[in-house]
């Protein structure tokens, strides 16, 4: 259990939580507060609220702000809450930073401008807009991926100068440009990829923002702390064991959609529901989750499709 705040304003082994959601589609605050006492009980020391897999793109503000707040209280002291307050237009990105301030997060996570494609010099304009804005310390968010960009390593580089930027969390599994900010910047790096712990954490990155840690949060704290102390034997033996649990989360259905199924089997989540255009996925697209669910040895069959079909209220 984590009784302390971590040494950074991050922590080391950081969950992006998902956002529960009653039958109707509403937020449900109680649950978001129940999830992140769980998880901070079970090894989380840091908590991503309304990134990504928290559906942060079909959140409103205030419902955003409302979460930042209810995970602050249920987990402050114990662990960092990370605002992810990144969004495609970088005025409305400084207000949601403002709006994690108000509602007590320890720090933010900005990803990289989606969409609109901006050039490097736009990229770095947007982050130093943000970075300026509040003393809310950033995790910088390279995920080409979705953002449709990546973060050049010359930019990063330049970013690490700014004195709010202290982080990275790297999605882009190019082992070369990490290194190169790893050997150039004194940020924490995070792995995006949460089967790329290991290795990142082998060059010297701190820890991971996961989503697998939802569901398997003990074994990513062990991970973690393994690596972290060089004892990299019993590291590679969790890598390996997580390897199909990663697998079950990350490669069938998008993370959020996985990981609430999987949590609602093991009793920690009320219902499955996700706001359109996510929806709840039929049994036939369970049943890869679950089959590599049982390769990793655990006894969680495959559930009937909740009655939410992800329509929000």
């Amino acid at each position: 259990m984590v009784e302390t705040l971590p040494s950074n304003p991050f922590g080391t082994l950081v969950t992006a939580m998902v956002t529960p959601f009653t039958a109707d589609g509403a937020v449900d605050l109680d649950g978001a507060a129940a999830l992140a006492s769980r998880l901070v009980d079970d090894g989380c020391d840091g908590l991503v609220v309304s990134g990504t897999t928290g559906e942060t793109s079909t959140l409103e503000d205030s419902e955003k702000e409302d979460l930042f707040r209810v995970v602050a209280q249920a987990v402050g002291g114990r662990a960092r809450v990370i605002a992810g307050t990144g969004t495609n237009h970088t005025s409305h990105s400084v207000e949601m930073a403002h709006r994690a301030v108000r509602a007590g997060a320890d720090a933010q996570l900005v990803v990289t401008p989606y969409y609109n494609k901006p050039t490097q010099s736009g990229v770095l304009a947007h982050f130093t807009a943000v970075a300026d804005a509040t003393d809310l310390p950033i995790m910088v968010y390279d995920i080409p991926g979705r953002a449709g960009i990546p973060i050049a390593t010359e930019t990063m580089i330049r970013l690490a100068d700014h004195p709010a930027i202290l982080a990275l969390k790297d999605a882009k599994a190019d082992f070369g440009e990490v290194t190169r900010v790893l050997a150039n910047t004194d940020l924490a790096i995070y792995s995006g990829d949460d089967g790329l712990t290991l290795p990142w954490m082998a060059a010297g990155a701190v820890g991971v923002v996961s989503v697998t840690a939802h569901v398997a949060t003990a074994q990513f704290r062990a991970l973690v702390d393994a690596a972290a102390a060089g004892d990299f034997a019993t590291a590679r033996r969790l890598h390996f064991e997580l390897d199909p649990v990663i697998r079950a989360v990350m490669t069938h259905l998008p993370g959020a959609i996985s990981a609430k199924q999987i949590l609602h089997r093991q009793g920690t989540l009320a219902g499955t529901a996700v706001r359109l255009p996510l929806v709840v996925p039929t049994s036939a697209e369970l049943e890869p989750v679950f089959a590599d669910l049982a390769e990793a040895g655990w006894d969680l069959p495959p559930a009937a499709p909740s009655p939410a079909a992800g329509a929000r209220a």
